[in-house]
C-alpha cells in the first residue's frame, strides 16, 4: 500500500473505524508473524503477538501520531510486546532457578546437620574470611542472597557460588565416611 493509503487508515482508525483496522490487519499480518517469528518466546506463538500487537493498537488508537509513519508504529509496538514476554519469561525461568538451588541447598543442610556441631564450628573457622562471612550471612542471620549482595556490593552468582564452596569443603571434611 502506498504511503498515503496507510496515513489514510491511520487517520480512519483514530475516529474508531473498525474496517480500517481489518484492513491494516490484512495488510500487516503476515509482516507481523515473520517478524515475531524470530524471537523465541516460550510461552506466545507468533500469531499470538500479531493479535496483541492489533488489539494494542485499536486500544491505544488515540495515541498514534500523524508525522510518524504507522508502520513503524506497529512493528515498535509488536517489538514492545515481545521484549516484555521476553522480560517475564526470563524471570520466570529465573525463579524456578532460585527455587532448585533453595532445594539443593536444604539437601546440603540435611547432611551437614548429620555432622558434630563442634567440629563443624572448627571447619567453618577455617573458611577463607569472605566465604566465611558469606556463608554465616546466609546460613546464621537467614540473610538472602539480594541482602547479602546489597550490603557487599558483590553479586549474587558470586555468593551462590561462595556457598556451594562453603558447602562442599564442609561436606568433605566432616562427612568423610
Amino acid at each position: 500500500m502506498k504511503n498515503i493509503d496507510t496515513h489514510f487508515l491511520l487517520r480512519a482508525l483514530k475516529r474508531g473505524d473498525i474496517n480500517s483496522l481489518e484492513k491494516l490487519y490484512k495488510l500487516y499480518y503476515s509482516k507481523l508473524y515473520w517478524f515475531s517469528k524470530k524471537f523465541d518466546s516460550v510461552t506466545m506463538e507468533s500469531d499470538d503477538f500479531v493479535q496483541q500487537t492489533f488489539l494494542k493498537l485499536w486500544d491505544n488508537r488515540n495515541q498514534l501520531k500523524d508525522n510518524v509513519s504507522l508502520d513503524q508504529q506497529i512493528f515498535v509496538i509488536c517489538k514492545n510486546l515481545i521484549i516484555n514476554q521476553l522480560k517475564r519469561e526470563a524471570k520466570t525461568s529465573a525463579h524456578f532457578k532460585e527455587a532448585d538451588l533453595s532445594e539443593e541447598e536444604e539437601m546440603q543442610e540435611v547432611e551437614i546437620e548429620n555432622c558434630n556441631l563442634k567440629e563443624l564450628r572448627d571447619v567453618i573457622d577455617n573458611l577463607p574470611p569472605k566465604r566465611k562471612n558469606i556463608f554465616l550471612l546466609h546460613k546464621i542471620e537467614n540473610l538472602t542472597y539480594d541482602e547479602i549482595s546489597k550490603s557487599l556490593g558483590i553479586s549474587k552468582k558470586t555468593i551462590a557460588n561462595h556457598i556451594y564452596l562453603a558447602h562442599n569443603y564442609i561436606k568433605e571434611i566432616l562427612c568423610k565416611p
